[in-house]
C-alpha cells in the first residue's frame, strides 16, 4: 500500500478513532475529552470525513489535522505516520529520513548532564532552589543557539528537559531576547511538545497541580508540593490522551494561569473547563484552583512573596487532601451499606416486617399453590398470544383482589374503560345465575338498543351484576390511554394514589409493548427493556406486585409456551420475578411425534377450541409459571369462556410441580 491509498484508507475510516459516549451517543473529543456539546455531541460530522468540536477546538478539520492537534505534530508527513501507527497501519519505508524525524529522534541525555554542571554559573534560577534545579537536571547554557536555526544568536539559557529528547531553553538575560526576524524569543523549545513531570500523575502521594509552564511547576515542587506543566494549554488533549492509560494515584488541582488580557484570560478560563470535563469524562477527581494569587503565574507569586505562596500552595493542598478524606469516607460508608454482615439487622427486621406483608390470591387456587399463595411484591408478566383471553385473565384476577377489599390500580392502554367493566358484568351475569342462557356477552351489556328486546329476568340479571360489581368496584381504579402513557405518568399515577388512599395498589398495565417509548430514537426493543427496569424500580420501591401483559413474537404462535415467546424477551426474562405463559392445551411437543403430524394436530387443536368459544363451551387452557425467581415452576389447567369471560379451574386441577413438591392449597386462606 503506497502513501496515497494509505491516506484514503485512514480517510474513509476516520470515524473509529473517535471513542463513543455512552450517555449522548456522540464521538469524544480527543483533544479536549467532550462529549456533550452542541446537539448532545462532543464532535459532529456530515461525510464522516471532516469534523468539528463544538466546544472550540477545531472546524471541519480532517483526520490527520485532529491528530496533528493532538500529539502537537505540524508536517503532513508527521501526521501521517502518526495516523498509521494509530490505525495499526505500516507507512512505506523511505529511504530517505527527514530533517525533523531525525531531531524527534535525538537523545539530549548527555546535553542535560553537561548543562546541569553550570546551573550555579548564573543566579537566573527564578526563585527556585538548587535542590530542585537539581533534581529535575535544570541546566544553564551562556551561548545557547537552536539546533534548527543556525541564523540565531547565541544566548544565556536555562535548560529545562521536558523529556530525553525534547527541552525548554528559556532565556536568562535582561529584558527580551530579539531574534533573527525582529520577534522577541524568550522561549524556545527543541522536539516534539511534552509535559514536564508527567511520572507525578501516577508517582505522588499528595495531590498534584496542573499548571501550564514547566517554570510554574518547578516553582510548586520547591514550595513543597507536587505538579505537572503542560508547556502550553494546547496540550491538554495529548495530557487527556495520555491520562486514558495513567491512571492518577491523587486528585489533581487544575490552576492555569491569571493572564491580564481579557480575551487571553478568557481562552484560559474556557481550557481549564475543558480539561476540568475531560477528566470528569475518565473518571479522574479534580478542582479548580488559583495558584497564582494576584499574580500572573506561580513563578511571579514566588518571587514576589515566597512565604506567601508556600503558604497558598500549603493551603489549597490542605482543602484538596481534606476534599479526597471525605470522599473516602463517604466511600467506605457506602460500601459498609453493601458489606453483608453489616445488613444481617436489616435482614431480621425484613423478616420480621414479612410476617405481616401482604401477598394477594389470584382466585385460582392450583395456580396460588405454584405461587406459594398468591401475588407478592415484585413485577409479573403474563403472556399469550392474541386472542386467547390474557386481558380477561388479568381483569378476572383484579376483580378477586378488589373482591378481597384491596386496590387495584389498572393502566388500560388499549381497551376503553367501560369495556373492561362490562367484562366484569359480563363474568358476573354467568357466575351470578343457574340459567346460562341468560348470560350476556360483552357486547350485549355494552348494546343499550338491546336490552328492549330482553325478558324482565335478563333485565334483572344485568342489574344485579352492575349492583355487585359496584360492590367491590371502589377497589378498582381504571387509568385509560392510547400511545400517551409512559413509565413517568404510571410512576406519578402510583405515587398520588399512595399519597391521597394511604394504600399500596396492586398495578396491572395492559399492556407493556404499548407503554410509550421513553426515546422515539430507541429501537422496540431498547424501550421494552428499560420500561422493563423501571417497571421493575417501581415495585420494588413501594412494595407491590406489578402486573405487565405481554404479547408474543408472531413465530410463538403455533409452538408451546417458553421464556423467548415474549415479545422483545431480554429484559422480560431476566428482570421479571415471575413468567406465566397461558395457551391451549395440548400446544406442547408429543415424544415420536412428526413435524407434519404435529402441524395438523395443531391445526385441528385450534380449529375445536375456536369452535368451543363461538358455542359458549369452555377452551382448556394450560397456565405455565415459566419462572419464578422465590418459588417453583409448575402448571395447571383452567376452563375459559371466551363468551362470557370467565375463567375457572376445573374439579380436578393439575399442579406439576418441578421440585416435587404438591401445594396444599389451605395454607394459603384468602384474605
Amino acid at each position: 500500500m503506497n502513501s496515497n491509498e494509505l491516506k484514503e484508507t485512514i480517510l474513509a475510516n476516520s470515524a473509529t478513532y473517535f471513542l463513543r459516549d455512552k450517555k449522548s451517543k456522540g464521538y469524544i473529543c480527543p483533544i479536549c475529552g467532550s462529549g456533550s456539546g452542541k446537539n448532545g455531541t462532543g464532535i459532529t460530522t456530515k461525510d464522516n470525513i471532516h469534523f468539528t468540536c463544538w466546544t472550540g477546538c477545531f472546524t471541519s478539520k480532517d483526520i490527520f489535522d485532529i491528530i496533528g492537534l493532538q500529539y502537537g505534530l505540524t508536517s503532513f508527513s508527521d501526521k501521517l505516520g502518526k495516523a498509521a501507527e494509530l490505525f495499526g497501519m505500516h507507512l512505506p519505508v523511505k529511504k530517505k529520513i527527514s530533517p525533523s524525524a531525525q531531531d524527534n529522534e535525538t537523545d539530549f541525555s548527555d546535553f542535560f548532564l553537561q548543562a546541569n554542571r553550570h546551573i550555579a554559573d548564573t543566579d537566573y534560577h527564578r526563585g527556585i532552589s538548587l535542590d530542585t534545579l537539581n533534581r529535575f537536571r535544570i541546566g544553564y547554557i551562556p551561548d545557547w543557539k537552536h539546533p534548527k536555526s543556525p541564523k540565531m544568536s547565541p544566548s544565556p539559557r536555562l535548560i529545562i528537559p521536558t523529556g530525553k529528547s525534547s527541552y525548554l531553553a528559556r532565556y536568562a538575560g535582561k529584558g527580551d531576547f530579539i531574534n533573527y526576524k525582529g520577534i522577541p524569543e524568550n522561549k524556545s523549545k527543541v522536539g516534539t511538545s511534552q509535559i514536564f513531570n508527567l511520572q507525578a500523575l501516577s508517582q505522588s502521594e499528595q495531590p498534584v497541580f496542573i499548571v501550564e509552564g514547566e517554570i510554574d511547576a518547578l516553582s510548586v515542587i520547591d514550595a513543597g508540593g507536587e505538579a505537572v506543566g503542560l508547556g502550553s494549554i494546547g496540550n491538554i488533549g495529548r495530557l487527556l490522551s495520555l491520562l486514558r492509560d495513567i491512571k492518577p494515584s491523587q486528585p489533581l488541582i487544575i490552576s492555569l494561569d491569571n493572564d491580564s488580557d481579557p480575551r487571553t484570560r478568557e481562552r484560559v478560563a474556557k481550557s481549564a473547563r475543558q480539561l476540568a470535563d475531560g477528566l470528569k469524562n475518565l473518571g479522574i477527581d479534580c478542582c479548580m484552583e488559583n495558584i497564582s494569587g494576584p499574580h500572573k503565574d506561580a513563578n511571579e507569586f514566588l518571587c514576589a512573596d515566597r512565604d506567601a505562596f508556600t503558604a497558598t500552595v500549603n493551603r489549597i493542598l490542605h482543602r484538596a487532601e481534606t476534599a479526597q478524606s471525605e470522599t473516602l469516607e463517604n466511600e467506605k460508608d457506602i460500601l459498609m451499606q453493601e458489606c453483608a454482615s453489616c445488613s444481617i439487622p436489616h435482614f431480621r427486621q425484613a423478616v420480621e416486617n414479612s410476617r405481616t406483608a401482604p401477598f394477594f390470591p389470584t382466585g385460582f387456587p392450583a395456580l396460588d399453590g405454584i405461587l406459594d399463595g398468591g401475588l407478592y411484591a415484585g413485577l409479573y408478566f403474563i403472556g399469550a398470544i392474541s386472542s386467547l383471553g390474557k386481558t380477561t385473565f388479568c381483569l378476572q384476577i383484579a376483580d378477586h383482589i378488589a373482591q378481597n377489599g384491596h386496590d387495584v390500580l389498572i393502566f388500560s392502554l388499549e381497551m376503553a374503560r367501560n369495556e373492561l367493566i362490562a367484562k366484569s358484568v359480563s363474568r358476573l351475569t354467568f357466575t351470578l345465575q343457574d340459567n346460562p342462557g341468560l348470560a350476556k356477552t360483552t357486547r350485549g351489556i355494552l348494546t343499550g338498543s338491546r336490552y328492549e328486546k330482553y325478558s324482565q329476568a335478563e333485565l334483572e340479571l344485568i342489574e344485579k351484576s352492575i349492583c355487585e360489581y359496584e360492590n367491590y368496584g371502589h377497589h378498582i381504579y381504571i387509568m385509560e390511554g392510547v400511545g400517551n402513557v409512559g413509565i413517568e405518568e404510571i410512576r406519578e399515577k402510583i405515587r398520588k394514589h399512595i399519597k391521597v388512599t394511604g394504600k399500596a395498589p396492586v398495578v396491572l398495565i395492559d399492556y407493556l409493548q404499548i407503554i410509550s417509548p421513553a426515546d422515539t430514537r430507541a429501537t422496540d426493543k431498547q424501550n421494552t427493556d428499560r420500561a422493563v427496569l423501571e417497571l421493575k424500580r417501581l415495585s420494588r420501591d413501594h412494595g407491590i406486585p406489578i402486573i405487565g401483559i405481554s404479547s408474543f413474537n408472531r413465530e410463538n404462535y403455533s409452538s408451546p409456551v417458553n421464556l423467548a415467546s415474549f415479545k422483545e424477551s431480554g429484559a422480560i426474562e431476566y428482570s421479571s420475578d415471575v413468567l406465566i405463559g397461558l395457551q391451549y392445551l395440548g400446544m406442547d411437543y408429543r415424544n415420536g411425534e412428526t413435524d407434519k403430524n404435529r402441524e395438523k394436530r395443531i391445526r385441528e387443536l385450534l380449529r375445536e377450541q375456536a369452535q368451543a368459544g363461538r358455542n359458549g363451551n369452555a377452551q382448556k387452557i394450560q397456565v405455565k409459571v415459566l419462572k419464578n425467581r422465590n418459588g417453583c415452576k409448575g402448571n395447571s389447567v383452567i376452563d375459559f369462556y371466551p363468551m362470557f369471560n370467565y375463567f375457572a379451574e376445573p374439579g380436578q386441577s393439575q399442579v406439576e410441580s418441578t421440585d416435587g413438591w404438591t401445594p396444599v392449597f389451605s395454607d394459603y386462606p384468602a384474605k
